[in-house]
């Protein structure tokens, strides 16, 4: 009789990374588990990437409603509900999250409830309830990720200093809010609250917004931000919060050591991540861990037989996406098949879903130089598209670097409308080797955004049509 509590491979996380992981060891024919502490789906389909999307599409509708008479409508006297919009974004999550459920039983993996230690080669306990449970596994793939990075004295409370988790689930409708941060996490949220009316000001301790883009990208945002109104703090630190009632007054440090206190009703604290490394036995397995993520090879292999890692849990980029590849990746490996790739970061792309939306993969115009290739620069503007001009949405750019000797494309960002969903695009032409002649020589359908996308690369041979 087979031992229930025997698996070939226990997944320690139901997050992207994790579920994806035991999808794709149980279609390869594993013997599968995953332990999961909360709910599946991790914080990606409950706190994260989905349930924020649900909330700016509550922001998009009410930012089109103040556009109506723009396209032909009149309404008057509407107002939003901050409570139903919370409850549509938690709804959607549990649906998706229930979905994973779904799955895990159509695969037939088995879900443990608990939290997960390393106990020894193949060997994991996990406890629920105060009761432990010890399992074993031919292979253990930690997939526990990461959580809200804090700084001393800017420890979040629950009440008036935020996490994402707070930000996600308001009860009242803060008037003012402060953002530390003004990576993918920050901008959403200063993009939701802005938009739906809240005075939102966005501290960076960088010189810049969106420092990880590039920085014509990162420019256009910042004018696009401070036009709707929101105030821009840059190459500035936050260095208190004093709390009060219903108000938190932030000390605000410039570059140059002039300091000024800022008072609103709210914080939000989206300064990075870190992993989730403790208490998962990692220090007696013998598992490397830097700056709290787990030393992982190019395969998710940790060094200790048996014991892979995925996701968050391994450092950046910090995205579900790359979490679920690596997933896939392990998964093969453990089975044993061949040609296996390892995850190529610069063929990952980024996403930020704020008004108006960025999106990029591969080098900066920057870092593409720095590298001492020739390179080549291509853009076009969204107001040269027609159907952007029909949308109303003509305000953006895409931009490619290739580099000027091969035709390889070295990177492309974009910022606009809907270019969360164009930037595929570029990500398939440079997973599979495209040149800037075999992208030039495509046919892309009319009218279409997808259109500037083939114009930004004639654009990079002075060959762009419509500008």
């Amino acid at each position: 009789m087979a031992d229930v509590n025997s698996f070939d491979v226990i997944v320690v996380g139901g997050g992207p990374g994790g579920y994806v992981c035991a999808i794709r060891c149980a279609q390869l024919g594993l013997k599968t588990a995953v332990v999961e502490r909360d709910r599946m789906g991790g914080i990606c389909l409950n706190w994260g990437c989905i349930p924020t999307k649900a909330l700016l599409r509550s922001s998009e509708i009410w930012h089109l409603m103040h556009r109506l008479n723009e396209f032909g409508f009149s309404a008057d006297n509407f107002k939003f509900d901050v409570t139903k919009i919370v409850a549509r974004s938690r709804a959607v999550s549990k649906q998706l999250s229930d979905g994973v459920s779904f799955l895990m039983k159509k695969h037939k993996v088995t879900v443990i409830p608990g939290e997960a230690k390393l106990a020894g080669k193949g060997k994991l306990s996990v406890t629920k309830d105060g009761k432990t449970a010890d399992y074993t596994a031919k292979n253990i793939v930690l997939a526990t990720g990461a959580r809200a990075r804090t700084l001393p004295g800017l420890e979040p409370d629950g009440k008036l200093v935020w996490t994402y988790r707070e930000a996600m689930v308001p009860t009242e409708f803060p008037k003012s809010l402060l953002v530390v941060g003004s990576g993918a996490i920050g901008i959403e949220f200063a993009s939701f609250y802005k938009t739906l009316g809240a005075e939102v000001t966005v501290v960076e301790v960088l010189d810049r917004v969106m420092p990880v883009e590039d920085e014509e990208i990162s420019t256009m945002a910042a004018k696009a931000f401070t036009k709707q109104g929101m105030k821009l703090k840059l190459g500035t630190t936050v260095t208190d919060l004093k709390r009060g009632d219903n108000n938190v007054t932030c000390t605000l440090k410039a570059k140059d050591g002039k300091t000024e206190q800022v008072t609103v009703e709210r914080v939000i604290l989206a300064m990075g991540i870190v992993g989730n490394v403790e208490n998962i036995g990692l220090e007696a397995a013998g598992i490397k861990v830097e700056k709290t993520h787990i030393v992982a090879g190019k395969y998710g292999e940790t060094g200790v037989d048996g014991v892979w890692a995925i996701g968050d849990l391994v450092g950046g980029p910090w995205l579900a996406h790359k979490a679920m590849h690596e997933g896939v990746i392990v998964a093969e490996k453990i089975a044993g098949v061949k040609g296996v790739h390892p995850l190529n970061t610069s063929n990952v792309a980024g996403c930020t879903y704020c008004w108006p939306q960025v999106a990029s993969v591969g080098l900066t115009e920057a870092k593409a130089k720095e590298t001492g290739r020739k390179i080549k620069v291509g853009k076009f503007p969204f107001i040269g598209n027609g159907k952007a001009i029909a949308l109303g949405e003509a305000d953006g750019l895409i931009k490619t670097v290739f580099d000027a000797a091969t035709g390889e494309l070295l990177g492309a960002h974009m910022i606009g409308a809907e270019v969360t969903e164009l930037i595929q695009g570029y990500v398939i032409a440079k997973t599979g080797e495209l040149t800037d002649q075999e992208l030039a020589h495509t046919i892309f359908p009319h009218p279409t955004l997808s259109e500037m996308m083939h114009e930004a690369v004639l654009a990079a041979d002075g060959a762009a049509l419509h500008i």
